[in-house]
This record gives C-alpha cells, sequence and structure tokens, in this order.
C-alpha cells in the first residue's frame, strides 16, 4: 500500500487565475493575509475544477444535477464511482429523497499559496470601442499578480476504484441497485480498511491513476485567459510513494530574501527520516528555467542520491508520463493494495 503524496507549484507570470468577490467594479483575485503581508492564491477548488477539465475529450465526465429553488439549491454528480472517473478520483455527495451516498476524495489537494508576499497590482481598463464623440467610457479595473505558488497533494491509491457498501453516515458511496450494477459489471465485493466494499478490476483502476497523472502534466485553465493567458503546467512537482501517507515534502520550497528556494537539504533529511515508510524514489519535476540556476545546483547537490536512484530529477511531463506508464505496466501494482483488507 502506498501513498502518492507531495508538492505542485505553479509560475503565475501577470495573471489573475482565481479570482475571488469582486468590490463594486473592481475585480479582485483570491488573496490572504498573514500578518501584514498578503499571500494570493488558488483555491484547491479551482485547481481539481482544471485538473478535471484537463483530462482526455474522450473520457466519460459524471453529470451535474442542480435542484431546489433560492437558498434550498444544491448539485450533485451522478454519483456513480463505477462509471466515472471523476466521481471515482474526485468524491461527490449526493443527497436526495432522505437517502445520502457520499465518497470521501482519492486525489486531497490543498491551497496553493504565495511562497512569498505578493500585493496584488490593480489594472485600469476603459471600454469605449463604437461610443460617440464625446461619451465617457465605461471604467474597470482588476488585480493581477505575479508569484509562486506552491501546495500539498496526495493520492491515496488503494482507494482508487474501491467503493464503500456498508458502514455508518455518509460512507456509503453506492446505492443498493448501483452496486448490484457494478458487481454485474465486473466489480468483486471485497472488506476495504475494515468496511464492505466494492472494488473495479485492477487494469481499470490502473488506467484511472494514470489517466490522472498525464491530465496533471497537461494541465490548463484558469480565468481571465483573455487578457492573462498563462502555462498551468506545474513549474515544478515533487511525488512521493510512501506507505502511511503523511507528506513530508510540505517544506521543500520556501523564501529567502524574499525569493523562492528549493531545498536540498530538507529532501535530503527528510528521504532519511522517513527511508523506512518510502516505497520507491522521489520523484521532483522541475521545468527548465524555472528559478534560474537552482535547478542545475539542486542537481548537483542531489547527484549522490540520483545516482544511488533514491532521487529522479527531470521534467515535469517526463516524470509524470514516465510513471503512468509504469503504472499502466503494472510495475507498481503493491501500490494498489491495502494489507488492512
Amino acid at each position: 500500500m502506498s501513498f502518492l503524496v507531495g508538492k505542485i507549484v505553479q509560475d503565475v507570470v501577470a495573471g489573475a487565475p482565481n479570482n475571488g468577490e469582486g468590490e463594486d467594479n473592481v475585480g479582485k483575485v483570491k488573496s490572504l493575509r498573514v500578518g501584514r503581508d498578503t499571500h494570493p492564491y488558488i483555491s484547491a477548488q479551482a485547481f481539481r475544477r482544471w485538473l478535471r477539465d484537463s483530462l482526455p475529450a474522450g473520457e466519460p465526465r459524471s453529470a451535474v444535477t442542480r435542484s431546489g429553488k433560492g437558498q434550498m439549491q444544491q448539485a450533485y454528480t451522478a454519483g456513480r464511482p463505477d462509471q466515472f472517473l471523476d466521481d471515482d478520483l474526485f468524491g461527490y455527495m449526493v443527497a436526495v429523497k432522505k437517502e445520502s451516498f457520499q465518497r470521501d476524495t482519492v486525489l486531497a489537494t490543498g491551497t496553493l499559496v504565495s511562497v512569498v508576499p505578493q500585493r496584488p497590482a490593480l489594472d485600469f481598463g476603459t471600454m469605449s470601442r463604437d461610443f460617440p464623440a464625446g461619451e465617457h467610457p465605461v471604467l474597470h479595473q482588476h488585480e493581477l499578480y505575479s508569484s509562486v505558488l506552491a501546495g500539498d497533494v496526495l493520492v491515496d491509491l488503494p482507494r482508487a476504484g474501491v467503493f464503500e457498501t456498508d458502514g455508518s453516515g455518509l460512507r456509503v458511496s453506492l446505492s443498493p441497485a448501483a452496486a448490484e450494477e457494478a458487481v454485474a459489471a465486473g466489480a468483486e465485493q471485497v472488506i476495504f480498511r475494515g468496511t464492505a466494499a466494492l472494488r473495479l478490476p485492477l487494469a481499470e483502476r490502473r488506467r484511472r491513476v494514470a489517466l490522472l497523472l498525464r491530465a496533471l502534466a497537461a494541465l490548463r485553465g484558469g480565468a481571465k485567459q483573455a487578457l492573462h493567458y498563462g502555462d498551468r503546467t506545474p513549474a515544478m512537482m515533487v511525488l512521493a510513494p510512501l506507505k502511511g501517507g503523511v507528506n513530508p515534502f510540505t517544506r521543500v520550497l520556501g523564501a529567502r530574501d524574499g525569493k523562492p528556494e528549493f531545498s536540498t537539504d530538507v529532501v535530503r533529511e527528510e528521504l532519511d527520516a522517513w527511508a523506512d515508510e518510502l516505497d520507491g524514489p522521489v520523484r521532483i519535476g522541475w521545468a527548465p528555467g524555472f528559478l534560474g540556476d537552482q535547478r542545475e545546483r539542486s542537481r548537483r547537490e542531489l547527484e549522490d542520491l540520483i545516482k544511488a536512484d533514491r532521487v529522479i530529477l527531470g521534467h515535469p511531463r517526463g516524470i509524470l508520463t514516465d510513471l503512468a506508464k509504469e503504472i499502466e505496466a503494472g510495475t507498481h501494482d503493491g501500490w494498489f493494495e491495502d494489507p488492512q483488507s
């Protein structure tokens, strides 16, 4: 059993990829305060939307149903993780007709927060096209910023393609009728972490996780693309298989002298501290040009670990697609097994 844990880093240049509630005619980016400092952020909800939208066009998505009016509205998906990859990996809650079905997420994502404080700039704009001479333009403003943002990520691999059918409260993922259909389509009945569950064939579970990794490698999305289009693929990512699900790599990217800095000392010490829990090498995807010469300096400082196959350092797309291929080939099937089952 293993969890893929690590860090996702976005390099935003003059962008407004995730906006909050506006004030008057001013569009605001999402930001938080730490003491007197302002840190822009990308919400986990926005990042997960980008990732879902980056799945292959041919992959069926779970349809969303909206019901009710006013403050009594609700929206929910089909709640069929056996049929839809996004219901499986992203989770859902369906509460209708006195019935509730819920799936906790397989993919856990943190908020991507600016590594160093950054006060957003205010862009002033006007609209006056085709206005008669002498007419006042329509004025508008919006915030934008340049910053490096980072957030934690975890993929609970043993739960991919495994759905609870018993338990208390909202743990049940499928209705009895849906469970019968899943069994008829090839799901097997198992006990998973002390609860009755259904498990999809291993080949399908591999395929879903591999698709998730490839979607991350080709990530796209974000607000205000007409004015502030930018690359949203990871500028850096760290992924490692850990048996217990703890994420020891949350502090590999910090701030020094007002700039983001990758710490090879943190990587080295955490590798030693969690050596008994690691179930493979730490994969570091690092886009060339990101953080200047830190990439090659880090490669030199980690050379012994790279030669010992304890660390893999390469382009984020190569790291993610290679791992997807390995998972599809069955190289890491042990990661999907839960010893408690």
